[in-house]
């Protein structure tokens, strides 16, 4: 959720289950007491707070301090998403995220784990060994600081590059929390404009293999058939350790929720 959505998330609360994990994001035009708010209302619900730290969009070392004193005194410092950001210069003295990391400021505030990014379809901006080097190192560096780690990726629509992305992080030691992201339901053409943003796979055949055709722009669709298809995946391989599932909220927080628990009903 964003700073503005504490209202979609007052509407979708019922429908959430209590100890989810609720994202907050860092958006540049929200301001502190947004960012604040919406993790205090998360708190409030009885859900998990994890609030993002845009590393590039932080001015000082005292922005930090005071967001994530602000985020203690609310009770929602324990779980962030520490990222790199999307401005290309950085505003401040952090470059990425793991030289928030290795700040050594998180855990003065009480941040007991820290959610990073992963990419199994690459960035479009970054070469695949520059991503898996800093993988790599921002795990060794909340291990050496004592703090848990969870792998949380960007969307995917096929479930190819996922499971070998999956498979490639296990083969380098690597046995963290990963959270697989998939878009809940949303409109196809709000869903390819996000693909196309964050460079995911959006050819016809693939959109075609998660459940879409690129010929009806004006639909609605689901991760259903991906959801799926990953879980007989994993579960054929038995082997890649806890690995869960992230929903982006494009189309809504409600909508998002009800079809979580409509898709759990059968098997609940």
């Amino acid at each position: 959720m964003t700073g503005k959505d504490i209202p979609g998330l007052q509407e979708a609360q019922d429908s959430i289950p209590a100890g989810t994990k609720v994202n907050v994001t860092f958006l540049g035009n929200e301001d502190l007491e947004m960012r604040v708010a919406a993790s205090k209302a998360v708190k409030d619900a009885g859900f998990i707070p994890v609030p993002h730290i845009s590393a590039r969009r932080l001015k000082s070392a005292e922005q930090l301090q005071e967001f994530l004193a602000r985020l203690q005194e609310v009770g929602a410092s324990e779980h962030v998403f520490s990222v790199g950001g999307d401005p290309a210069e950085p505003e401040g003295p952090y470059e990425d995220s793991l030289s928030v990391i290795r700040s050594g400021i998180l855990q003065q505030y009480g941040v007991r784990e820290v959610s990073i990014a992963g990419y199994p379809e690459g960035h479009p901006d970054i070469a695949d060994d520059i991503l898996w080097r800093h993988l790599e190192d921002k795990i060794a560096a909340l291990a050496e600081q004592g703090l848990d780690a969870v792998i949380l990726t960007q969307f995917a629509f096929d479930t190819d590059p996922v499971m070998a992305w999956i498979q490639e992080v296990r083969r380098r030691g690597i046995t963290a929390e990963i959270r697989i992201g998939t878009p809940g339901p949303a409109g196809i053409k709000r869903l390819l404009g996000f693909a196309r943003r964050f460079g995911i796979g959006a050819n016809a055949m693939i959109v075609k293999k998660y459940g879409f055709s690129l010929t009806n722009l004006m639909g609605t669709a689901g991760p259903d058939r991906f959801v799926t298809d990953l879980a007989d995946l994993l579960a054929q391989n038995g082997t890649l350790g806890d690995v869960r599932l992230h929903f982006y909220t494009f189309g809504g927080l409600r909508a998002t929720s009800e079809w979580v628990r409509e898709f759990r009903a059968p098997q609940s």
